[in-house]
């Protein structure tokens, strides 16, 4: 193991931390000085734990949620740069495949800032709470890539094309009750309850007969799998495309030199 992986993989077990709870699993992205941006050894860290938690009898639910004052902010775009996904195998696609192949519930509490892949990841969660101060935005059209975590097939069958459509090519941030409308959200709740509230619907899940519920969740994906695989392939053929781009390396340019300014 070179010295790169070594600190990658102590950066995921800081980044990425979990948390036992009788039968429910709490995950929590731990780095807050960043909004939660993700990172290439997040999204492996993140798969692995769900690929564990899938193969633990004694977890029954999942838990995530984000420190500090966001949920997550999306990719590190420099991080992202640096490892950027091709159309196969990359962390992000083993972050999607154990996301599709989980068959337990996964609640999410989300507060502060959601953008990019932060809201797309919510569509493969089953229950998602958010604070009434909770941020919304798909900025992909605005970077010149495309949307991705299966979100084009997602959000339209939750939204309609047309309401996916003002989402994806405004790329406008949206507030919490305007994601509730777009089926992202199960309910907005207020900032101070919102953990307590995801806890309770966890801890109701786990107290579910186990096997009921698994069944019942591949029963209500079941027509959806083929097509959310399809559409997963054909996202990750159109990012990798976008992103050598002449336009993606303008508007990634622009956004870093944006960040730039702004920290000064």
């Amino acid at each position: 193991m070179t010295t790169q992986s070594v600190s990658s993989d102590i950066a995921a077990a800081t980044e990425i931390l979990t948390e036992r709870s009788g039968a429910v699993l709490s995950i929590q992205l731990n780095r807050p000085t960043k909004k939660n941006a993700m990172t290439s050894s997040m999204y492996i860290g993140m798969a692995e734990v769900l690929d564990a938690a899938a193969h633990d009898d004694s977890i029954r639910v999942v838990l995530w949620h984000g420190a500090g004052d966001a949920f997550s902010a999306g990719n590190d775009i420099a991080d992202f740069l640096n490892h950027p996904p091709g159309p196969g195998e990359s962390p992000q696609s083993r972050l999607i495949n154990a996301f599709i192949a989980f068959e337990k519930p996964i609640v999410a509490a989300v507060h502060g800032v959601a953008i990019g892949g932060g809201t797309t990841m919510l569509l493969h969660c089953d229950f998602v709470y958010a604070a009434e101060s909770a941020r919304f935005q798909l900025p992909f059209v605005s970077l010149a890539a495309g949307p991705e975590f299966g979100s084009s097939y997602l959000l339209q069958l939750r939204a309609g094309y047309l309401r996916a459509a003002e989402a994806f090519f405004l790329a406008q941030p949206f507030d919490a009750t305007k994601a509730a409308q777009l089926g992202i959200v199960t309910a907005v709740v207020p900032d101070q309850q919102l953990l307590a509230t995801a806890r309770e619907t966890a801890k109701k899940l786990a107290e579910k007969p186990a096997q009921a519920l698994q069944a019942c969740k591949r029963l209500l994906r079941g027509a959806l799998h083929e097509q959310l695989i399809n559409t997963v392939t054909l996202e990750n053929e159109n990012f990798s495309a976008r992103l050598v781009s002449a336009e993606a390396k303008a508007a990634f340019a622009a956004f870093l030199g944006k960040g730039a300014r702004s920290s000064r």
